[in-house]
């Protein structure tokens, strides 16, 4: 028996499920309203997340992703819904998210005639997409859902809009779910050329001071046990991205820490110290390298990424290596063996006792206690969701993560306004993963400034909705603080539009008026308690607002144009650096 016409809108939801889609976070609108109606009368199996803006949506997407390894779904209506999801798109593109976004469009013969509502977000997202459909025929809808997924999550990851006309939705025509797709130019790498592997595992056996620069890339591979093996087997240290954190446990002997703007005073030496530098999953990203001619100048370099428009885009490799990083790893672990590395090792912890990572201990409250105190908490079983800014750095410094997925920021746009929704869209993510493993699920942390956190603060009310137990934390230094650090030490104490008092909320106040719990700490004695009475609540998000002091800043710090191993590690005298 054929299958029945159904209209557009129901084979949309059907392949969602077919997709095995979990949640789409979504806003309905006039060019979508048909797809909701479908929702109320087919009650699928996702669940519809309401959230209250696009780019809230975008970010939750890019949080569940994040945080399950799954793609992320938004749906929007077509102009002002769909340009309200660019920040988002453009930020998983940068940071190599899978998302689909689903975005409404005026009916067909009305596109390119400025109708109400209509935009080109196929031109608007052309070059921040993995790629992008407009559905014309609802024939090829079906298949074509099953190509943005496969597209989103293959290779690469990244984000794919398929743009729905109101007409095609409309249409009716028989659902028919591919088993297979077939994309003419489109394939995916996975083992490495093994001479290539074969040259990487030599060099890394002759190497006396090599180090693995491991990034994002490896999680999304599913690579941290393999690389963790390789590590302890070469006895080779390891330092990480932003986007890195967790894949190598930062309490293991080998670790140095992150690397870069921010990174370790002592990840940095090694860097600049080593004669091999091994690259996983990384991208050479001007944070990471700084002055780039002046960077890692002793070391030949491996490069093992599965995007080959990166293998020596910023940094030439003598040993380029196309492929997965797990698949690479897999086959690179038989071809290394021990070595004794001990004089290499020890002057790595010579450079670790002689700048460490520390901060003033004297009676203020400060940032970086926090965040330890939110270690001990939870003895780095969380998955920590940050802003952009000091906050961002000040994680990265203090957290010492431990594990795969516990670490998710915007790195590559940093989008202030990402923690919020990202956190509350990796805690539906992981309640679900634990209702159907019958575990308790991780808890969820969002760590914010006072000014990023307001971007988007609207989706509180939905995390309340859905009682989700987030942990938030605003370190409220009433400054946009990365920005007021720069001013200070490179503007001559020009604090120019960047004091917030005037125009900040009472914190507690606006958690209750979302009917979440406020609570506010200003005393360093008053931390620990005050996370503990965070935890204590599991049934709506907690929001902590610890009122830091305003000049702390983030340190070690490479200045802009600076190599890496010109870090400065306290307040200096600028004219040194002008």
């Amino acid at each position: 028996m054929p299958e029945k016409n159904v209209t557009g809108a129901e084979i949309l939801i059907r392949s969602l499920e077919a997709e095995g889609v979990e949640f789409v976070f979504g806003h309905p609108g006039g060019a979508v309203i048909q797809i909701y109606d479908e929702m109320h009368r087919l009650q699928p199996k996702f669940e519809h997340i309401l959230v209250r803006h696009e780019q809230g949506g975008t970010h939750a997407a890019e949080g569940y992703a994040k945080a399950t390894g799954k793609v992320g779904t938004v749906l929007v209506t077509s102009g002002p819904g769909a340009t309200n999801t660019v920040t988002g798109i453009a930020d998983a593109f940068m940071d190599s998210i899978p998302l689909v976004v689903l975005t409404g469009q005026v009916p067909t013969k009305l596109i390119g005639n400025d109708a109400f509502q209509e935009c080109d977000i196929i031109g608007v997202t052309r070059s921040i997409t993995k790629h992008s459909f407009l559905v014309r025929d609802v024939r090829e809808l079906a298949s074509t859902i099953k190509k943005a997924y496969h597209i989103a999550r293959t290779g690469r990851p990244g984000p794919v809009v398929v743009d729905l006309p109101k007409d095609v939705i409309a249409a009716r025509a028989p659902f028919e779910w591919p088993e297979r797709i077939s994309l003419r130019g489109y394939s995916t790498i996975t083992r490495g050329e093994q001479g290539q592997v074969e040259k990487a595992a030599r060099m890394m056996r002759q190497a006396e001071r090599p180090l693995l620069y491991v990034g994002g890339g490896t999680i999304i591979s599913n690579a941290t046990d393999a690389l963790t093996r390789l590590a302890r087997k070469t006895q080779i240290p390891v330092t990480t991205t932003l986007h890195g954190l967790g894949s190598f446990p930062e309490d293991d002997p080998l670790s140095v820490g992150m690397l870069g703007m921010h990174g370790t005073w002592y990840a940095n030496q090694a860097v600049q110290n080593c004669d091999l530098l091994i690259a996983v999953g990384a991208r050479f990203d001007d944070r990471v390298t700084g002055k780039i001619d002046a960077w890692a100048p002793h070391a030949k370099i491996i490069h093992i990424d599965v995007d080959p428009a990166c293998i020596s885009k910023n940094v030439p490799a003598d040993c380029p290596i196309l492929g997965d990083v797990g698949h690479v790893l897999a086959q690179l672990e038989p071809l290394v063996e021990f070595r004794n590395r001990a004089d290499w090792l020890t002057q790595i912890e010579a450079w670790k006792a002689e700048c460490p990572l520390e901060y003033v201990h004297d009676g203020a409250l400060r940032p970086q206690h926090i965040i330890q105190e939110l270690r001990r908490k939870t003895g780095g079983h969380a998955v920590v969701v940050t802003d952009v800014g000091q906050n961002q750095m000040w994680s990265a410094q203090y957290f010492t993560y431990a594990e795969p997925r516990s670490h998710i920021t915007s790195g590559g746009l940093g989008t202030m306004g990402f923690s919020l929704p990202a956190a509350m869209g990796a805690a539906f993510g992981l309640r679900k993963a634990a209702e159907n493993a019958a575990e308790n699920a991780v808890p969820v942390i969002s760590i914010n400034g006072d000014g990023g956190f307001l971007m988007n603060m609207q989706e509180l009310g939905v995390a309340a909705a859905h009682k989700l137990p987030l942990k938030i934390v605003v370190l409220n230094n009433s400054y946009l603080g990365m920005v007021r650090q720069w001013q200070e030490l490179f503007h001559d104490e020009r604090y120019s539009h960047t004091h917030l008092a005037p125009t900040n909320p009472d914190f507690v106040q606006l958690a209750e008026a979302f009917n979440c719990v406020g609570l506010r700490c200003t005393r360093p004695d008053d931390v620990t308690a005050t996370i503990d009475a965070a935890w204590e609540v599991t049934d709506r998000p907690v929001l902590m607002e610890f009122q830091v002091i305003t000049e702390e800043m983030v340190f070690p710090m490479v200045p802009a144009g600076a190599a890496t191993d010109e870090m400065i590690t306290q307040r200096f005298n600028p004219e040194e650096f002008a």
